[in-house]
């Protein structure tokens, strides 16, 4: 048995992030189905995880557990201080994460997701009716707050100048978006990678992929993925884009970019940030009113 820690594959990752979602050790049949892999990949993986003493009869050892931890979400920060305007006339009393949708707050949904997955280290960016996010503490008392200044005279780049040292082992997350499946925030990561929704055609942001990372972000496109708001950086990107942050943010038309086009175009080749899969069943950016009206029938009045 290796003594040494062992620097693993992504598909050995896959599979050992896999088995370890529950005390039930998943046969090789419902890996294949978790991870994307096929059966002769899962495993011949699975015969390096025993020889390593990472995995014991179908089930995942200590050594395995700790293993993981190197690729453990460490936080989540909350990019929540815009005015939501295109959610008008809800927003103008109330930030729009704190919308409620059939009840429950929007940003709930994501709080309880980063929970779910064993994330308690919360920052959210506050500024437009930022004193309204301390409703939250109430039933989440773990949450820190992180003001952004800049809100009503930058982009989101302004919230991501003011959180830039907590970006490593981190989700960054669009608080505006309703969860549906929680299990797209996870405990693991292999890399650093963003959420995408696969179009044929889209008009909204998206991203080209070369080899499943992240080649182009750009407005509308053919074939690409549709970009979801929730992006998680491992050490070493949080660590260069705390400093390429700063870089953007204080070059002439800074404050007008948004923080994800830092490292997918200002400082382009600097960052492999890997594009994750995700369905419309899983999440959903409400923009408008009318969408609001569409999914909670308790504002069609």
């Amino acid at each position: 048995m290796n003594t040494q820690p062992i620097q693993l594959t992504h598909k050995e990752f896959d599979v050992l992030a896999a088995m370890s979602g529950g005390e039930k050790a998943p046969s090789q049949r419902k890996l294949e189905e978790l991870t994307g892999h096929s059966l002769s990949t899962v495993s011949r993986v699975m015969k390096k995880l025993t020889e390593y003493g990472y995995v014991s009869g179908s089930k995942i050892t200590p050594s395995g557990l700790s293993a993981l931890e190197p690729y453990r979400a460490k936080r989540a920060v909350f990019i929540a201080a815009g005015f939501g305007s295109r959610l008008v006339p809800i927003t103008l009393n109330t930030p729009k994460p704190l919308v409620r949708v059939n009840g429950k707050r929007i940003i709930d949904s994501l709080i309880d997701a980063c929970l779910d997955a064993g994330i308690s280290e919360i920052y959210i960016v506050r500024g437009y009716l930022g004193e309204q996010f301390d409703q939250l503490l109430y039933k989440y008392p773990q949450i820190k707050f992180i003001e952004n200044p800049s809100y009503n005279e930058a982009n989101n780049i302004g919230s991501a100048m003011a959180a830039r040292y907590l970006l490593q082992d981190a989700y960054v997350l669009e608080a505006d978006l309703l969860v549906y499946n929680p299990k797209i925030i996870r405990k693991y990561n292999y890399c650093s990678n963003v959420l995408g929704i696969w179009k044929e055609r889209t008009d909204d942001w998206c991203l080209t992929t070369k080899d499943g990372y992240v080649d182009e972000e750009k407005i509308g496109g053919l074939n690409c993925h549709q970009m979801v708001g929730i992006y998680y950086l491992n050490s070493a990107d949080g660590a260069r884009l705390a400093e390429d942050i700063k870089t953007a943010y204080e070059a002439p038309g800074g404050k007008e970019m948004y923080w994800e086009t830092v490292p997918n175009q200002r400082f382009r080749g600097k960052y492999k940030i890997e594009v994750r899969p995700c369905d419309e069943k899983d999440i959903v950016e409400i923009d408008t009113f009318r969408e609001l009206k569409a999914i909670d029938r308790t504002y069609d009045v």
